[in-house]
């Protein structure tokens, strides 16, 4: 297994995200770019009808994106790994209850795939 977040580890996750029958009713309409930023390495990710269709590994200042998730490593490690403690169990907890852990750009966006999106970041734990 890549170690995370290597972008081999960003290609698993795209192989699960792409591969999940979940993923495939409820991502119609899921169609954007999300930032994640993990610690210091940044990833530009393009979602069409719930799929991810690029990843941008090297993102620069003309990568646009829609919204993004943005913590230190500490935290996503929390997130990711095999059993997370209370709080960093669910994305949605950490926006709400780990100040480290940072929605920006259009939130609006995320709210309106909040499913979708919901379920993507649940796969990050592969």
């Amino acid at each position: 297994m890549a170690a995370f977040p290597d972008i081999e580890w960003m290609e698993q996750f795209r192989a699960r995200v792409n591969g999940d029958p979940e993923m495939k009713v409820i991502g119609d309409w899921f169609t954007t770019a999300i930032s994640f930023t993990f610690g210091e390495q940044r990833y530009v990710v393009a979602v069409e009808k719930g799929g991810i269709t690029h990843i941008n590994a090297a993102p620069r200042i003309d990568s646009r994106c829609t919204f993004g998730f943005r913590a230190p490593m500490e935290v996503w490690n929390r997130f990711v790994g095999p059993n997370p403690p209370p709080l960093y169990h669910d994305f949605f907890a950490m926006l709400m209850r780990v100040p480290e852990f940072v929605l920006e750009g259009d939130g609006l966006v995320a709210t309106q795939n909040a499913r979708a999106l919901h379920r993507m970041m649940n796969l990050m734990r592969g």
